[in-house]
C-alpha cells in the first residue's frame, strides 16, 4: 500500500487505516474474535495505522488493539484520544492531571509504555486557545507518556486553530464527498504546516456504501439509531450531519458517478486524492470490510470528470444541509 508520512509525527503510514470505534461499541455489536479478526485481515491486507479512543466501549476498542498488538506486523501506528471522559465536558477539564489519567489508562488498554500518538477528542472549541492545555501536552511528551500529540475537530475553523500549534503532529476531521468545506479550507493550510490529516467518517457511517436507504433500520445500540438528531454528541459524527432523505438521494447519484467501482471504495479513493490527507480511516465491522476498504488504496486515480461530478452532487443535493460551521 502507498504510504504517507503523518506530519510531524515523522511516521509514514498506509493511506487507507482503520477506525476502530465499530469494535468497541455504538454500532450493534461485535464479538471479541471478529474484531480481532478485523483487525488482523486489516494489518494482512497493508494497513498500518489504527485509529480509536478511550470512551469506544469505555476501553474496550482498546483493550482489543492491546491483544492484537503483540502479533501485529512491524510498524503498526495506533493513534488514541482523550477527553471524552471528562465530566462535565468543559475546558476546565482538560489540564495535566486529567491527561495524565487518562493517558495512563489508555496506555493500560493498549499494553504499552508509550503512545505513539494521542489526539484530543473534539475538545470544546476554547480548548485550542488554551496555551496551558498546549503546556500540558507538551509534558506529556517530556514524561515519555506520548511520542506525539494531535487534535480531532468538528469544524474547519478548530482545524485552522489547531494547525497553528508548533507542537500539533496530526489533526482529524470528517472529509468526504457530503463534507467539501475541509477540501479548500483547511487541507492546504495542515499541508502548509506539515500537520498531518486524519480523515475520520469517511463513508458517512455507511451512506456512502450505498446500502442504505430511508427504510434501513439499526440496533438499539447504534449511535445511527440514537443520535440521528445528534441526541448523545454532535450529529456531524452520523451520516456526516446530513439528514437521512439528503444522503441517500446523494449516494445514490455518487455510485452512478462512481459507475464500475462500488461506491465505497470510490468514495475512499477520492479522500485519498485529496491534496494533503496522510490517512483515511473507514470503520470495519469484519475481515471481509477491512481488507475491502484496503484495497480501495489500490484502485485508479478518480478522473476529472468524476471529481467535477461529484462536487456537482454536493451543490445539487447536500450543501443546503450542511451546518455553515462544517
Amino acid at each position: 500500500m502507498q504510504t504517507r508520512t503523518l506530519g510531524r509525527t515523522g511516521r509514514d503510514v498506509g493511506v487507507v487505516g482503520m477506525g476502530c470505534w465499530q469494535i468497541g461499541g455504538s454500532w450493534g455489536t461485535v464479538d471479541e474474535d471478529a474484531a480481532l479478526g478485523t483487525l488482523q485481515a486489516a494489518a494482512q491486507a497493508g494497513v498500518t495505522f489504527f485509529d480509536t479512543a478511550d470512551v469506544y466501549g469505555d476501553g474496550r476498542s482498546e483493550q482489543l488493539l492491546g491483544r492484537f498488538l503483540p502479533t501485529a506486523p512491524e510498524g503498526v501506528v495506533v493513534a488514541t484520544k482523550m477527553g471524552r471522559r471528562a465530566d462535565p465536558h468543559v475546558a476546565q477539564a482538560y489540564a495535566l492531571d486529567a491527561f495524565r489519567a487518562w493517558n495512563d489508562r489508555s496506555r493500560e488498554n493498549l499494553g504499552v509504555d508509550t503512545l505513539d500518538l494521542v489526539q484530543l477528542h473534539c475538545p470544546p472549541s476554547d480548548v485550542l486557545h488554551t496555551d496551558a492545555v498546549f503546556d500540558a501536552l507538551d509534558t506529556l511528551v517530556q514524561e515519555g507518556r506520548t511520542r506525539a500529540y494531535g487534535v480531532s475537530v468538528e469544524t474547519v475553523a478548530e482545524g485552522l486553530a489547531a494547525v497553528a500549534r508548533p507542537n500539533v503532529a496530526s489533526v482529524q476531521v470528517i472529509l468526504n464527498p457530503l463534507r467539501l468545506k475541509p477540501v479548500t479550507e483547511f487541507l492546504p493550510a495542515a499541508a502548509e504546516a506539515g500537520v498531518g490529516v486524519v480523515v475520520r467518517v469517511p463513508l458517512a457511517s455507511g451512506l456512502l456504501t450505498g446500502r442504505i436507504d430511508e427504510s434501513t433500520t439499526f440496533p438499539a445500540d447504534d449511535h445511527r439509531n440514537f443520535n440521528r438528531n445528534g441526541e448523545s454528541f454532535d450529529v456531524g459524527e452520523t451520516f456526516a450531519g446530513v439528514p437521512l432523505r439528503a444522503g441517500v438521494a446523494a449516494a445514490k447519484r455518487l455510485a452512478e458517478v462512481a459507475a464500475d467501482t462500488p461506491l465505497a471504495a470510490f468514495t475512499l479513493r477520492w479522500i485519498v486524492e485529496q491534496p494533503g490527507v496522510s490517512v483515511v480511516i473507514p470503520g470495519a465491522r469484519s475481515a471481509e470490510q477491512a481488507r475491502g476498504n484496503a484495497a480501495a488504496a489500490d484502485l485508479p486515480a478518480p478522473t476529472a470528470a468524476q471529481l467535477d461530478a461529484v462536487e456537482e452532487v454536493y451543490r445539487d443535493l447536500v450543501a443546503e444541509h450542511v451546518h455553515d460551521r462544517w
